[in-house]
């Protein structure tokens, strides 16, 4: 009988022997599989925003400021005396009706050509930008006729 345990013992120990190495192999095997070779690509990075192209109109000139950069003053008054249009009009001394018309008519279009291109934010600003420069320039013109008068009062 002990010889009998003893090949009992044996071939249970051999067998579970076998099957444990038996997993282990195919353990072995099925990861080599699960894992084939691959070329390494780059990956992308992964964007969840979708960026917005703005295009800018190509500039036809360098751009002119408004401003004169050391004594901060508005200088839009230099561009406006070197336009055509109003060079023309001032050629001859005279403003006339027309040309007021031609001017107002000039000015219409390019509001109506900018203005639906601002957002409201800057659409304020831009009629608060406007309101200014133009009581600017009308305080300007009434402070040069009034030292355009003469001074002296007559006694006579």
């Amino acid at each position: 009988m002990a010889t009998k345990k003893t090949q009992t013992r044996k071939s249970s120990r051999s067998s579970t022997k076998k099957t444990t190495i038996k997993k282990l192999r195919g353990k072995k095997r099925t990861a080599k599989k699960s894992v084939p070779h691959r070329k390494t690509v780059p990956k992308k990075p992964v964007t969840t925003k979708k960026k917005r192209v703005v295009k800018k109109p190509a500039p036809s000139a360098p751009r002119s400021s408004w401003l004169d950069e050391r004594a901060q003053t508005p200088v839009i008054d230099r561009y406006a005396r070197q336009l055509g249009s109003f060079l023309d009009a001032i050629a001859d001394g005279k403003i006339d009706e027309g040309e007021i018309k031609s001017q107002e008519a000039r000015l219409v279009k390019l509001i109506r050509e900018i203005e639906p291109q601002l957002d409201a934010a800057l659409h304020a600003k831009v009629t608060r930008l406007l309101c200014e420069l133009t009581a600017y320039d009308i305080m300007q013109l009434m402070y040069a006729m009034q030292h355009a008068r003469p001074q002296t009062v007559f006694h006579g």
